[in-house]
């Protein structure tokens, strides 16, 4: 389970923490922190420090309501970023856009990996998707983010889920884009209600069993703060819970803005979900 993302290798043979790096002034959580070059390069070795795998630079904020942005606004925030850090960093990065245009130019400033909340589904995607040839991270959303929690409906969550993700998988591959540079994501708040929420994160393993690299991204969401009664600031812990059981399950990339709190829970629940293959036997005997 080695995706190659650009030059840049990411090991999934165990499951690995993907960083949030937002450069938006409107973002749910962070929107506002990290605008300028220097704050996203300083937020982004603090990431790695603290045991990222990936890093998932996004210009275009996805939540509820949002508004969206231009063509060129979005290139003006991600594109400089991009550069910097494919300069300063090891790591692997990775475009949370929808637009082609923003694939090819954040592929070509050095990042190795798409994240779309679309799941290719805007025009040009898919062709872009198979022609820069980086690994593609396909989510399932219901509507779109301005209005995707206005009254939304399902019969059955994880089933509905995971048709839409299987089928978009198959028209990936059909489209010329390899089988093993595919990704999944079952979009937790995305055009879901709380309880659609918790049934997806009760059943990942269904979804982990359509084969393709699993990747949850769970951080401080709403989900996290209506069961708590917390504000977006304070769900840390909630969060870690929930990674805890999304790796049990198979998960294999965790999407989070708490990289260091993350990084342990993964490690936790791996060894956990591992402690009789061969491999923890070796690692926990040295």
């Amino acid at each position: 389970m080695e995706l190659l993302c650009n030059g840049r290798r990411l090991d999934l043979s165990r499951p690995q923490v993907m960083g949030i790096l937002n450069i938006t002034p409107d973002s749910f959580s962070d929107g506002g922190r990290f605008l300028g070059r220097d704050a996203a390069l300083r937020q982004a070795q603090q990431m790695a420090t603290e045991g990222a795998a990936i890093l998932d630079v996004g210009g275009e904020s996805s939540r509820p309501g949002a508004a969206p942005v231009s063509l060129q606004q979005e290139l003006d925030r991600v594109i400089p970023v991009v550069e910097a850090l494919a300069a300063e960093l090891p790591l692997p990065l990775s475009i949370d856009t929808t637009k082609p245009a923003v694939m090819r130019a954040a592929v070509a400033a050095g990042a190795g990996m798409i994240n779309d909340i679309m799941a290719l589904q805007q025009p040009g995607a898919v062709a872009a998707a198979a022609e820069l040839a980086v690994p593609v991270v396909l989510m399932h959303m219901q509507g779109a983010p301005q209005t995707m929690q206005q009254q939304p409906h399902y019969s059955d969550v994880v089933s509905e889920v995971g048709t839409f993700l299987r089928d978009r998988l198959a028209q990936c591959r059909a489209a010329g884009i390899a089988a093993s540079a595919l990704l999944i994501d079952p979009g937790f708040g995305f055009g879901k209600r709380p309880v659609d929420n918790w049934q997806l994160l009760q059943q990942l393993d269904q979804l982990v069993a359509l084969g393709a690299p699993l990747l949850v991204g769970i951080s401080r969401k709403s989900m996290l703060g209506q069961l708590l009664n917390q504000p977006v600031d304070q769900r840390l812990y909630g969060g870690v819970a929930a990674t805890a059981l999304a790796v049990w399950q198979g998960a294999r990339l965790i999407r989070s803005h708490d990289v260091a709190a993350t990084c342990d829970a993964v490690a936790v629940a791996t060894a956990a979900r591992t402690a009789g293959s061969d491999n923890m036997r070796r690692e926990m005997t040295v």
